[in-house]
């Protein structure tokens, strides 16, 4: 359904290093930069692209948007959350923890980006029954 998904960052240096550190440990390899500037990802099929807002006002977030991430295991999820924390992350919400739900069990966590989007980071454990 969806092409790329496109986020705003006040600083891409910044961005880079937080998204370097937490997609590598989905196995994504470090963003390039391209010609304007973007910090640009592809990983699995998926494309995530950082900028700095090209209509020249201040990066925001979603209120109420989250970015989910899908991990291989609880193991990508806590290693995703420890990479992300330790490079400009915040925690939001709650940290990894199981969380059933009626599309069936998660091992989920949620966090901020430097600039403050949303993220979360799930690894579905098992479907709904």
């Amino acid at each position: 359904m969806f092409s790329h998904l496109m986020i705003g960052a006040h600083d891409i240096p910044a961005a880079k290093a937080f998204y370097d550190a937490a997609l590598g440990t989905l196995g994504a390899a470090p963003g390039i930069i391209d010609a304007r500037g973007r910090a640009i990802y592809r990983h699995n099929g998926g494309t995530l692209m950082v900028s700095i807002p090209i209509d020249g006002e201040p990066a925001t977030h979603a209120n109420g948007g989250t970015i989910g991430f899908a991990a291989a295991g609880p193991a990508e999820v806590d290693a995703f959350y420890a990479a992300a924390i330790a490079h400009g992350g915040a925690p939001c919400v709650h940290a990894p923890e199981t969380r059933d739900t009626p599309s069936g069990t998660l091992y989920v966590g949620y966090l901020r980006d430097p600039t403050g989007n949303k993220l979360c980071i799930l690894h579905r454990t098992a479907p709904a029954v």
